[in-house]
């Protein structure tokens, strides 16, 4: 089945065909490091790292650049209130970003470059769109602002399908500015910020300009997907587009935008005080399960986030997980096998997760079968294809990422899982006889040790219980 992907440009899903056959080129809208990352910011991280894994799966090569804004407004802002030079600031909120998506397991981008690596590309890119007759220097009050006329460009607003006279882009009308619809590309110093040297004097970019620019620089004029959270459809895509067409490049050939991360109905964002940081909610739940729980939603919807949902998924990534290991203490080594047919029609029919989920679920509790059937051939070929299916999605159960997680002083947790299975054996066949005063003895000392015990019709799951 070919891949089809729902391009937010046409709206509509189209068929994916690389630019390049064998290769595809991708750009994802990276962190604006301001502060600590929560569950909204990443969210993005983890959908299309299942994009990318799915198509280096089908044996394409993928270029995967995302970005990182170190210099902006709001950066600059809490710098001051911290009294923190603007550059530390960034770097240590970028280390926490790093930190976020290596936990979670979201594969390295093959380049990440920072907006203050990139100014020469910057400069260079506006100069081309003032030949064009698409952008224009002007006097302000301590040098020279650049900006982009909007009216010049006649597919302006074709992504985020709004007239052009309704736009507004959330700028004042400074001096120099033509007509309030324009934005700006280069900012002119002003006193204690900080500036890099064009010809239209010293100065700073703006936010929109800059992934234009590392986009291109990095992936050509013309690329496969562009990719971020629907958050930025306008205006910062809209003008991204903007530009590189202001420009002359034809920029991206698709784009992905994923669905918010909410609470109470509302997208979590710092203004709004219901931040759930990463940093914290990792000193409660494991990254795996943290990770399978963002994931477990279409990347298109919203995800409304709450406890009682986050513990829904440790259960059910639970269930998962003591699949495999039971089948390996059962049944010897398991290695990564075949996905099933319908897992692949899911992941093709733009990157259906919430079925390729069910295909999981359904391979896990025919597994559990074959395990109490004594069938352990069968067992182990269905570990396998549950391998194969959540490698895909970045959740692999024996993945030498979460092992390590796992592992704890080295082996502790393989040990531990040992002797919970041995007791939910002794568990099973008190239940087997109706013997329910040992089965209750069992569970109850499970209890005790910290362990969560959950029955169902795969089988029994067990997780450690978390802090909360």
């Amino acid at each position: 089945m070919t891949l089809r992907l729902y391009d937010s440009l046409t709206r509509e899903v189209r068929d994916f065909v690389p630019l390049v056959d064998g290769k595809a080129g991708i750009y994802l809208c990276g962190a604006t490091v301001q502060g600590v990352p929560h569950i909204g910011h990443i969210r993005s991280g983890v959908a299309f790292d299942v994009l990318r894994r799915w198509l280096i799966a089908k044996g394409l090569d993928v270029a995967f650049v995302r970005n990182v804004t170190d210099i902006d407004d709001k950066i600059l802002r809490k710098a001051a209130e911290a009294g923190r030079p603007w550059w530390e600031w960034a770097a240590t909120h970028e280390r926490e970003f790093t930190r976020a998506y290596d936990a979670l397991g979201v594969l390295p981008p093959s380049a990440e470059p920072r907006a203050t690596g990139f100014i020469t590309q910057m400069v260079t890119y506006m100069e081309r769109m003032i030949e064009r007759g698409h952008a224009y220097a002007a006097p302000s009050g301590t040098g020279n602002d650049v900006y982009f006329s909007v009216r010049s460009l006649p597919t302006y607003g074709e992504l985020s399908r709004q007239k052009v006279d309704d736009v507004q882009q959330g700028e004042t009308l400074a001096e120099g500015k033509r007509d309030p619809l324009d934005f700006t590309l280069w900012k002119a110093a002003k006193p204690g910020e900080p500036s890099w040297p064009s010809p239209w004097g010293d100065g700073r970019p703006g936010w929109h300009l800059e992934c234009s620019a590392m986009a291109t620089s990095y992936l050509g004029a013309q690329f496969d997907i562009h990719c971020g959270g629907m958050d930025l459809v306008f205006p910062h895509h809209e003008n991204e587009i903007a530009q590189a067409h202001g420009a002359g490049d034809p920029f991206a050939n698709y784009w992905l935008h994923n669905g918010w991360v909410t609470m109470s109905g509302e997208k979590m964002s710092k203004s709004l005080g219901n931040v759930v940081s990463i940093p914290n909610l990792l000193t409660q739940y494991r990254a795996v399960e943290l990770r399978y729980y963002l994931g477990s939603a279409h990347y298109r919807s919203m995800q409304e986030y709450s406890a009682g949902a986050l513990d829904e998924a440790v259960t059910a990534y639970g269930r998962i997980e003591a699949f495999v290991r039971r089948t390996v203490e059962r049944a010897g080594e398991v290695t990564v096998g075949e996905w099933t047919d319908g897992f692949a029609a899911a992941l093709d029919d733009d990157l259906g997760v919430p079925s390729a989920l069910a295909e999981v679920h359904g391979t896990v509790r025919a597994g559990n079968a074959a395990l109490e059937s004594g069938n352990l051939d069968e067992a182990r070929r269905l570990a396998g294809a549950v391998r194969a299916m959540t490698a895909i999605l970045g959740v692999d159960p024996l993945d030498p990422h979460w092992v390590t997680e796992n592992a704890g002083d080295g082996h502790a947790m393989d040990a531990l899982g040992v002797l919970v299975q041995a007791e939910l054996e002794r568990r099973a066949a008190a239940r087997a006889e109706k013997n329910w005063a040992e089965a209750d003895a069992s569970r109850d000392r499970l209890h005790a040790a910290g362990i969560e015990v959950t029955d169902g019709a795969d089988g029994s799951a067990w997780t450690l219980k978390t802090n909360k």
